[in-house]
């Protein structure tokens, strides 16, 4: 064993640990359509805990503890900085208010909300790096950021709709929006554009500056995630919580991605 390969596996989490935290995830979720009230609060909040630990977990088996580290910190960071601006001034992606349903808030941003994004950030990353593998190298990072912040703003073309029906928050204007949506404007879209684009970059010179090459891929448990929180997330929509707008783009957007990885594994 180099000793490149024993530090990523001495500062890492061990891969079966993501793994582990991400079937209890899928458990979680699969809770959340049959409850309701304060037990389907307890459930939203176990399922970002779940997710955002996932995350962490699985930059840290995969690139080292700095890389996961880092991850969290970015996150955090960028999602508070986002988050607080949109709060108070609309941008980027429309005016809308927090309940008191998420608990206690900083900036007038729940604790919650950033541990959703680091739930969010690093699976779309992994996801984009499989979806731009044949990409020509010179021009592969480029194109991973981008992707990237594409998946990530599609995870939440499903997950708005959804939280917005259980009353986590409001939007002033909620049209026009995506077809079949009429409670997300589409101005939430453009600002989870945005907002991936610069999340994405960030986290590509992160991963560059801090990661310890050798480790473990450990990118099961983060796809398996967003696998599940979309894929999964469309049939609990369109079956359990009436929403099926949000239920076809989910369905929509999973199809496309396995495509692409259809088309991939042909060429190989």
């Amino acid at each position: 064993m180099s000793a490149a390969t024993a530090a990523v596996r001495g500062a890492g989490a061990p891969a079966r640990v993501p793994l582990l935290l991400a079937v209890l995830l899928v458990l979680a979720a699969i809770a959340y359509p049959l409850t309701d009230g304060t037990a389907r609060d307890a459930v939203s909040w176990t399922i970002v805990l779940l997710g955002s630990a996932v995350s962490v977990t699985a930059a840290a088996a995969r690139h080292g503890g700095r890389t996961g580290a880092a991850v969290l910190a970015v996150v955090v960071v960028a999602a508070i900085a986002f988050e607080a601006v949109g709060t108070a001034t609309g941008f980027p992606y429309g005016p809308y208010t927090y309940t008191d349903a998420l608990g206690p808030q900083v900036l007038e941003v729940p604790y919650l909300v950033p541990l959703a994004w680091l739930m969010m950030a690093w699976p779309s990353r992994v996801l984009a790096e499989l979806l731009t593998r044949r990409v020509r190298p010179g021009r592969r990072r480029a194109a991973r950021v981008v992707v990237a912040a594409a998946v990530f703003a599609g995870w939440d073309v499903v997950l708005d709709p959804q939280l917005v029906q259980a009353g986590y928050w409001t939007w002033a204007e909620p049209t026009p929006g995506l077809p079949g949506i009429d409670t997300v404007p589409l101005t939430n879209l453009g600002g989870w554009l945005l907002a991936g684009l610069v999340l994405m970059a960030v986290l590509e010179l992160v991963v560059a500056r801090t990661a310890v090459p050798g480790g473990p891929r450990a990118d099961a448990a983060p796809l398996l995630v967003i696998g599940w929180m979309v894929a999964g997330g469309a049939l609990a929509h369109a079956l359990w919580l009436d929403l099926p707008g949000s239920a076809a783009w989910g369905a929509g957007l999973t199809a496309v991605v396995v495509a692409v990885l259809a088309v991939q594994a042909r060429r190989r």
